[in-house]
């Protein structure tokens, strides 16, 4: 593990659709190696603090949301020091009162399933006696100091934003019909998108406070208008342009106490500390 003046990153970004790239300062890129695979991080600073970037797609959309190593980019960032992660992703509106084109502040998790796209489960608890084994018990799944952070950046910069919501997981990588996304409405689920269930909880396990913003860039099945291909290149490329300005100015306006991770806590099992 990492600590102190050891710590190569402090804050850990990973961004989804179109956003391959983190603004500001060049870059060194790493391929990290963990026992879940390699990951590949880029690291860079915003003010005072190092950040490990992670494109979860890789450039030019390598990786459809089934082929992303979830567990080697979580773990890649814990190893390198990460105190937090920022992440973002495009979402679907399953909500018809969620307005596209501007960021929602997530403040819930519906993935029940709790399993990667490949059925394996979702956790980083796979070995059996390990020392850090144990189960993720969440009083909120997200931090609510980073998301707070998130909100006020948005502010100063002027721009607007949906404050909460609930985030339905959905494996991917088609799209989901009206009677698939009905039940997630039911349930008060506001947007889905195919790659941030299993994040959240991986950081939960790793004790890493997570901090999710999604960009609405169209609308569900039942929820309003579908849209077009070109609707949904335009909310794309405005994306690009909103996400790493708020991420950015979020992270060099970070307190020490945006780290805390105080909102729920791993329980180790009998002989597992």
């Amino acid at each position: 593990m990492i600590d102190g003046d050891q710590r190569t990153i402090d804050v850990g970004v990973i961004a989804g659709s179109g956003i391959y790239a983190f603004p500001g300062e060049e870059a060194e890129d790493l391929r990290v190696e963990t026992r879940f695979g390699v990951a590949e991080v880029a690291v860079t600073r915003a003010g005072d603090l190092r950040v490990g970037f992670v494109s979860r797609h890789r450039p030019g959309h390598r990786y459809l949301p089934h082929m992303i190593p979830h567990k080697a980019n979580l773990m890649a960032l814990k190893e390198l020091g990460a105190r937090a992660i920022l992440a973002t992703t495009a979402v679907g509106a399953v909500d018809s009162a969620l307005p596209l084109g501007q960021p929602v502040l997530i403040d819930d998790l519906y993935f029940p399933e709790n399993r990667l796209p490949n059925g394996e489960t979702c956790t980083i608890f796979t070995e059996p006696g390990a020392p850090e084994r144990g189960h993720w018990i969440p009083d909120q799944p997200f931090s609510p100091h980073l998301r707070h952070r998130i909100e006020l950046s948005a502010k100063e910069l002027g721009i607007e934003a949906s404050i909460g919501g609930i985030y339905g997981h959905v494996n991917g990588p088609r799209f989901n019909t009206d009677a698939e996304i009905r039940p997630m409405r039911a349930a008060g689920v506001s947007a889905v998108s195919q790659t941030c269930g299993p994040e959240a909880v991986l950081a939960g396990e790793l004790e890493l406070p997570y901090a999710l913003v999604g960009f609405p860039v169209n609308y569900t099945p039942g929820a309003g208008d579908t849209g077009t291909k070109q609707d949904l290149d335009r909310l794309l490329a405005l994306s690009k342009k909103v996400l790493p300005r708020l991420v950015l100015h979020t992270i060099q306006s970070l307190k020490e106490t945006d780290f805390a991770f105080d909102y729920g806590y791993v329980y180790r099992v009998e002989g597992g500390m």
